[in-house]
């Protein structure tokens, strides 16, 4: 699908919303802001208008499906986006990355020692104000969750161009890093309305079962992507020793020479020239997208059956468009 086709679909979707979201872009702006001219030069570079504010549009949908009447989501959903952005400056400080959605990296721009401060100060920052709040359940939710994506990033870079990385390994990496972070989204806007326990959890399976399909996808774009609509070169994930589903599938399913052949690719990406394109024609070969393309549609139509039991309102329909339209995305 066509890059601007897609976002003609997204903004669709969000039109119900783009109040809302207005809203969380002003909040944004708002608690970015600072006397310091450092802290606020990169704040207003990191959260210009843009983006896909996936997770933000998530708690709203959830608040409204579930029918909550306030104004607190605004502050909630601007919250759970700056923990995403402060996730992605060290996740790029990790992986020396200089390019995210076609833009230099804070990491690139300003260098690792002031990015990794941002970042921990982003986190500390939202916590803060989480806790003036008094609203417990969700602080704990959030502290929680940022706790599991820090462990993720740490469990991730221990296994970093490691040819022997399970499947159930690479899927406790996906929820803590990607998955907990949409699951909290969606329950902070079933906490808000106030529903019982159980929908909660499905509200939470929703999220986790989102936001497994969306890395897995991005996972498939790093080698099937283009350039363009990526803002990275595509096999960018492997040069930097993210071992992902294709490749993990490929490994477990060569044989003999071949199998040795391509965790020697693996091992050695960093001096072998050729090594990324001789492993995306071994990946093809093995089935690996399509693999993990199965996986990721799996993971949408669990997202879709966890809301059934939900009315069928327009904010639900509207979530599962969501999950239909990040099994098609291709940026």
């Amino acid at each position: 699908m066509p890059d601007g086709h897609k976002s003609l679909q997204l903004d669709g979707i969000y039109r119900s919303i783009q109040g809302d979201l207005d809203e969380v872009e002003g909040r944004l702006r708002e608690i970015s802001g600072s006397s310091n001219p450092l802290i606020a030069e990169i704040n207003s570079y990191l959260f210009q208008k843009g983006g896909k504010r996936i997770r933000p549009a998530l708690l709203i949908l959830s608040a409204r499906m579930c029918g909550y009447k306030g104004a607190d989501h605004i502050f909630w959903s601007a919250l759970v986006e700056i923990i995403h952005t402060a996730s992605l400056i060290h996740d790029d400080i990790v992986d020396n990355s200089t390019l995210r959605r076609g833009r230099d990296t804070v990491h690139a721009k300003w260098g690792p020692n002031i990015s990794v401060l941002l970042g921990d100060f982003l986190y500390i920052q939202s916590i803060a104000l989480a806790l003036k709040t008094k609203t417990y359940p969700i602080i704990d939710l959030l502290a929680d969750v940022t706790a599991a994506m820090v462990e993720g990033e740490l469990i991730e870079f221990s296994m970093s161009g490691r040819a022997d990385l399970t499947e159930d390994v690479y899927l406790e990496i996906l929820d803590k890093k990607t998955a907990a972070l949409f699951a909290c989204a969606c329950r902070i806007g079933g906490l808000l309305a106030g529903i019982p326990r159980g929908q909660e959890e499905r509200l939470h399976a929703f999220g986790t079962s989102l936001g497994l399909a969306f890395q897995i996808v991005d996972d498939l774009l790093d080698f099937n992507g283009e350039e363009k609509s990526m803002g990275k070169p595509v096999l960018t994930d492997f040069r930097e020793g993210r071992v992902n589903l294709p490749l993990i599938h490929a490994v477990q399913a060569s044989r003999g020479r071949d199998r040795a052949r391509l965790i020697d690719l693996i091992e050695h990406r960093k001096t072998r020239r050729d090594a990324p394109r001789r492993v995306r024609d071994i990946v093809l070969a093995a089935g690996g997208l399509n693999y993990a393309h199965e996986r990721a549609a799996g993971y949408v139509r669990q997202a879709k059956e966890s809301l059934a039991e939900f009315p069928a309102a327009e904010s639900r329909r509207s979530l599962e468009r969501i999950a239909d339209l990040v099994l098609q995305r291709n940026s």
